[in-house]
């Protein structure tokens, strides 16, 4: 098998007093779209968090590329890893284009000349999230689901090997929403992206490649396909009460109607 890009063993993470994850392990390999869903409170954020290195664990390592994350240079690790964070600040004085163009800091530094590439990057960003006709508008004139397609372009400028986006489709109306799922698809399908992000709403984390699911208390369930998960029942595990999914060919469907109807949550 393809060596992975991402490998967490046995991690335990700590916030001050509390303890947020426990004994979670798994790998990430290059060309797989991985969900993370669970309860709110369940440490999705936190597990981001520590894979971008923003977090230190309590125990347990993660490795990127099969070396610690921690040993790898500042400058080196924002080059592989991508971060997209819930509700990230920014400054509403900048263009939708200069916003996305900080996403090639990793690779021209500060101070680093623009090269003809990094604006070819800049377009296929700004288009991959429809967010071209905008280049020029002020941050500020954007709704808040214009400016989150224009942060996940930013994140997109990076062009790492590992992307992490916590609820990149917040603020997004449904159609839009299907739209990041085939993006997240395409990246990991057609460019080898290893991609991991928090999503809320399961009947988008159920057309994902894989599915990590984090029980209440940060407890790991198990990390695997979606229909691995449905038949094991790990969201049920994951949430407390019962999660109805139906299985339709290949597709599978979340069916909160169902489960109210039947009086099983």
């Amino acid at each position: 098998m393809t060596d992975s890009v991402c490998e967490v063993i046995g991690l335990c993470v700590r916030l001050g007093e509390r303890s947020v994850l426990h004994d979670i392990s798994f790998k990430l390999y290059p060309g797989q779209w991985t969900a993370v869903v669970g309860a709110n409170g369940a440490g999705k954020t936190t597990l981001l968090k520590t894979l971008a290195g923003l977090l230190p664990p309590s125990a347990g390592e993660v490795l990127l590329k099969g070396r610690r994350i921690k040993d790898w240079p500042l400058s080196q690790r924002a080059q592989n890893i991508a971060w997209l964070a819930q509700g990230p600040h920014v400054s509403h004085n900048l263009t939708v284009a200069e916003c996305v163009a900080l996403g090639r800091l990793p690779h021209t530094g500060w101070w680093g000349q623009e090269a003809p590439t990094d604006r070819q990057v800049l377009a296929q960003a700004l288009e991959m999230t429809g967010a071209q006709g905008w280049a020029h508008r002020r941050m500020q004139s954007l709704s808040g689901g214009e400016r989150q397609r224009v942060l996940l372009a930013r994140a997109l400028e990076v062009q790492a090997r590992l992307l992490l986006l916590d609820e990149p489709t917040t603020f997004l109306d449904p159609p839009h929403q299907q739209e990041v799922a085939r993006l997240l698809r395409h990246l990991s399908s057609q460019q080898g992206t290893t991609v991991v992000s928090v999503i809320h709403d399961l009947s988008l984390a159920l057309t994902a490649d894989r599915l990590l699911v984090v029980g209440q208390g940060g407890q790991f369930i198990r990390h695997g396909t979606p229909l691995e998960a449905v038949r094991g029942d790990w969201l049920t595990q994951a949430f407390g009460h019962r999660i109805e999914v139906v299985e339709h060919g290949a597709q599978l469907l979340w069916r909160p109607d169902v489960a109210v109807a039947r009086g099983l949550c």
